[in-house]
């Protein structure tokens, strides 16, 4: 494996049939696009999961999100169909995994990836044996320029908030993850390739990776 993951394998068999691949990490480390370039070069699938909020513009129910009402998906919770879920406050909006859709992709041998908090990448490694990886930035002060470069409005208070929740991040739930893989300014290729490596060696029995 490459020197540099900083987190090794724990040593859980591979899964024969199917798999689940979890990308976490800080707002701003990248996960985001590191999963979409891997979703382009791997066999694997977005695992798509359940929402409150109203499609957008192109967006279709099934493919992007399950689009649910508010009342649909706290009655999915309920009947267990949705066992890890965020709410946005402000917005009163839920996002969550819809299990009957990771079944299904798990049953046909598909390898899934998703990017979620803490809370749902417990809920997948417990029950799916996922292999967790968490993106890193190499610094917190390189992190602050990418949240600024995108945001160049945000307010002072808005960004150390954001850097805080990093910080908290990085320093308790990082060590929960298999691996991690630091993302560093202009190496985002060498970031992606790390994971791909992970991947494709972790799952060499899981369809033609």
């Amino acid at each position: 494996m490459c020197g540099a993951f900083r987190i090794t394998y724990t040593g859980m068999e591979n899964i024969k049939k199917g798999a689940v691949v979890i990308i976490s990490g800080p707002s701003g480390s990248g996960e985001s696009t590191v999963t979409k370039i891997l979703l382009d070069r791997l066999p694997a699938k977005r695992l798509v999961t359940a929402t409150t909020r109203p499609p957008r513009i192109g967006e279709k129910d099934g493919k992007d999100y399950f689009f649910f009402s508010k009342e649909r998906f706290l009655s999915e919770i309920k009947n267990g169909n949705i066992v890890e879920y965020t709410h946005i406050r402000n917005r009163d909006t839920y996002y969550g995994g819809y299990r009957p859709e990771v079944e299904k992709r798990l049953a046909v041998g598909d390898i899934v990836i998703a990017n979620t908090d803490i809370v749902g990448t417990k809920y997948y490694k417990n029950q799916y044996d996922a292999v967790t990886i968490f993106i890193v930035p190499e610094s917190l002060d390189s992190l602050a320029k990418r949240i600024r470069g995108r945001n160049p409005e945000m307010s002072e208070e808005e960004l150390n908030s954001r850097i805080e929740n990093a910080r908290h991040e990085m320093e308790q739930e990082q060590p929960f993850y298999d691996y991690t893989i630091e993302n560093r300014d202009g190496q985002l290729e060498k970031a992606v390739a790390e994971a791909e490596t992970i991947i494709r060696e972790r799952f060499s029995d899981v369809k033609a990776v």
